[in-house]
């Protein structure tokens, strides 16, 4: 009896997945070295573009506002995205795919999620922040004070980072015993429950009831916030008053149509690998290299603080 319990636990851990090979992008072949190079790129650009972002911020007294600090924030999340997912991408794409050990994986799995899921905090924010200086601008200071800011930004960090870690560490739980290769170049959710030979039920169930506060529901206050601002704008008399009123959340509305647009479409489109991976690319490696170009191309406070700044660095004699 002893013997038989001793080879069915050696038998259970010889089928247990403890490193996991991501496939990344296959037939690549001549254009391996392109992409490579062309991901590099874009991280590199996205991390200047971001700390670039917070640098200026922090710099300017001018842009010392509520709208500036969520960005901020924005860009930090950003940063924490781009920094778990591109680099074992870049592997994944210069070596035809790359290992990763499993509790690598699910870390990588929880800090994707739970930045996501920031995200879409931070946008909220932003829509609120626009919603009362645009609605009720007589009360704007009362109500987005420093206090506030500070407040709403470390709740949304502690309560998306915490609640995350409930479904990453109940992962843990399940029995994953192979094949141990994902068709996929990060450590997403579905990827993982495919490897595994226990019910997954509970987790998809729990993955689809957070997804309604910490996705949903945002979006349906971006969406209420909007139309609250669209017919205050409509109000104003002169064409004028209208266009420099949408000009100051035109960027930020450009940022929540491109992240949600592509969230959405990785849902609707049909469940092609292919074009999962090129969806998945959009809101993983585009957007938080399109963010601080939205931001600092269509904003004209960001770019004379950028200006002042680069004149102080480089003084020109």
């Amino acid at each position: 009896m002893k013997n038989s319990f001793l080879l069915t636990m050696q038998s259970s851990n010889s089928n247990t997945v403890t490193e996991i090979f991501l496939l990344g992008f296959q037939n690549l072949q001549s254009f391996k070295i392109y992409f490579f190079l062309l991901l590099l790129l874009i991280y590199c650009v996205t991390l200047c573009g971001n700390l670039l972002i917070i640098l200026v911020v922090s710099y300017s007294r001018s842009l010392h506002s509520p709208m500036y600090f969520f960005l901020t924030q924005l860009s930090l999340t950003d940063i924490l995205l781009s920094c778990i997912i591109v680099p074992l991408m870049l592997h994944a794409v210069l070596y035809d795919g790359s290992f990763v050990s499993f509790i690598g994986c699910l870390i990588q799995f929880y800090l994707f999620v739970a930045s996501e899921s920031l995200e879409c905090f931070l946008l909220t924010l932003m829509s609120y922040d626009r919603y009362q200086a645009i609605c009720h601008p007589l009360h704007y200071s009362s109500v987005m004070d420093l206090t506030f800011c500070i407040k709403s930004v470390l709740l949304c960090w502690v309560i998306t980072f915490a609640a995350i870690l409930t479904l990453s560490v109940n992962m843990s739980y399940l029995w994953f015993c192979g094949p141990n290769t994902i068709d996929h170049f990060f450590c997403d959710l579905d990827p993982l429950l495919d490897l595994s030979c226990s019910d997954t039920f509970f987790i998809k169930l729990e993955d689809i009831l957070m997804g309604i506060p910490f996705a949903v529901l945002p979006l349906i206050v971006i969406v209420v916030s909007y139309v609250y601002i669209i017919l205050t704008i409509l109000k104003i008399p002169s064409v004028t008053g209208r266009q420099k009123t949408f000009s100051t959340c035109s960027s930020h509305l450009a940022v929540v149509s491109l992240y949600y647009g592509s969230i959405i479409s990785n849902y609707l489109f049909p469940n092609t690998q292919n074009i999962k991976k090129i969806l998945s690319m959009l809101y993983t490696v585009v957007t938080p290299l399109l963010n601080p170009i939205i931001y600092s191309l269509s904003n004209r406070e960001m770019k004379q603080a950028f200006i002042k700044l680069k004149r102080k660095v480089f003084p020109v004699h």
